[in-house]
């Protein structure tokens, strides 16, 4: 395939990333979009600019310093050429899965694929305004959270992705969306999606994060709001296989109904240079299930920082929520778990852990779980461990023969897999295990 992926903004430069965004923002005035749309991105912009970057003095962002991302002018909104793009870096061995490609946000219809599947509903977010889901749902969930970069995002969005799934619809096969990253110059994309599932629909998102070769340096600020509608089910991957090119914000907000069912897998491997991944799950009826996991395999001066907020709003609900950190040279890990339980969450069911395998000597680990209850009819508990190889275990494997690297690898499987195996997808969890081998061999 050869052509260009057009925008209707223009590239911008300017002298300092705030007069870019300002001017983004101006342009945007001028589009075709329909009042409310644009209040919406007037009022999300006045935020941004009352609030500003987080910096560090912000606690949320203690231990992560975002300075040198927003101190530099990157391209906005570039064309993007799309000719001789390999996906093969997301190709994962035994899945049978619809895909659908974004090109530094762009959907790209060429390289996607859903076949002749009914009852889906796949768009450009910028062509989605008509939709019902979209005026129900857009921005009225992660932009009441207090986040700078949500309302950033909101102000500033060209480009995403509008899926939505009909009423009792079971999608037939997993859909994996790829996200690529592509670019001669520095580059700074706002990508925004949203993602509703009516009632009783089921379906498998696996979202895959690549670089194109010889990309340049690119910042990443990405929103997702997810609705699950009654007894609806979704099971939810994040693959982050970006290259140190690529520096990822990302803030993803779920909105449950009655009997709904989220689960959420996030692994971060050896490559991208920064990740922040900001997941919000709100509880708001009664018998709703959560369930998030993490593997994070760090290496070289990686930084991810990934921090949840489980908020039970209703009685009769249960999370669960499980994160393994495995650092490596100098790379740094930061976990930040919250569960809330509001004062009529009785009878609430919260679990929360977070284990650590420290394998660098100059690694890092920063954890914060958190409980905040106000209800007293409920069972919670949070945990939190740190630690390095166990000398006793690489002593008994390597005096049976393996050699001190395979021992390495098969103790670091066996400390991953207590997540690993809880994935409900045969081919990623046997994928993300490979990938697992493949960045201790990278030490």
């Amino acid at each position: 395939m050869s052509g260009l992926i057009t925008n209707n903004m223009s590239t911008i430069v300017a002298n300092s990333l705030f007069e870019q965004l300002t001017s983004a923002f101006h342009t945007l005035e001028d589009t075709n979009e329909s009042p409310a749309l644009k209040a919406l991105r007037q009022e999300a912009y006045t935020r941004f600019e009352k609030k500003g970057f987080p910096t560090v003095k912000n606690e949320d962002w203690k231990y992560t310093n975002i300075h040198s991302l927003v101190n530099k002018t990157y391209i906005l909104n570039k064309d993007v050429d799309v000719a001789n793009l390999d996906l093969a870096k997301a190709d994962i061995p035994g899945l049978d899965a619809h895909r659908i490609v974004l090109i530094n946000g762009q959907y790209v219809l060429a390289f996607s694929s859903l076949e002749d599947e009914l009852g889906i509903v796949v768009k450009p977010i910028e062509e989605a305004e008509g939709e019902e889901a979209f005026q129900k749902h857009f921005a009225q969930h992660a932009d009441k959270t207090d986040s700078a970069l949500v309302a950033l995002n909101t102000a500033l969005f060209t480009s995403g992705l509008y899926l939505s799934v009909a009423k009792n619809k079971v999608v037939s096969k997993p859909i994996q969306i790829v996200h690529v990253a592509t670019g001669e110059e520095d580059f700074f994309v706002q990508t925004r999606n949203l993602y509703v599932l009516e009632a009783n629909a089921e379906a498998e998102i696996i979202e895959t994060f690549i670089t194109s070769d010889g990309s340049a340096y690119n910042l990443n600020n990405k929103v997702t709001e997810i609705v699950l509608e009654e007894n609806a089910k979704l099971q939810h991957y994040y693959l982050q296989q970006a290259s140190d090119a690529g520096h990822y914000i990302n803030h993803t907000e779920v909105y449950q109904t009655r009997h709904s069912l989220y689960n959420n897998y996030n692994c971060n491997f050896p490559g991208v240079s920064f990740v922040r991944n900001d997941i919000n799950v709100r509880l708001d009826a009664e018998n709703v299930e959560s369930h998030l996991y993490g593997v994070n395999l760090l290496a070289d001066r990686q930084l991810v920082d990934n921090h949840t907020v489980v908020d039970h709003m209703k009685p009769h609900c249960e999370s669960y929520e499980w994160y393994k950190n495995i650092p490596q040279d100098e790379a740094t890990a930061v976990f930040n778990g919250k569960i809330f339980v509001r004062e009529d969450a009785q009878k609430t069911n919260a679990f929360q852990q977070n284990n650590n395998l420290l394998l660098g000597e100059k690694s890092a680990v920063y954890t914060k779980p958190q409980l905040e209850i106000f209800a007293d009819d409920v069972k919670c508990s949070h945990g939190c461990t740190m630690g390095q190889f166990d000398n006793e275990a690489l002593f008994y494997l390597r005096s049976r023969g393996i050699s001190e690297e395979s021992a390495r690898v098969l103790l670091v499987h066996a400390f991953a897999f207590d997540v690993t195996s809880r994935f409900s997808n045969d081919a990623v969890q046997a994928y993300v295990e490979d990938l697992v081998e493949k960045g201790l061999y990278s030490e």
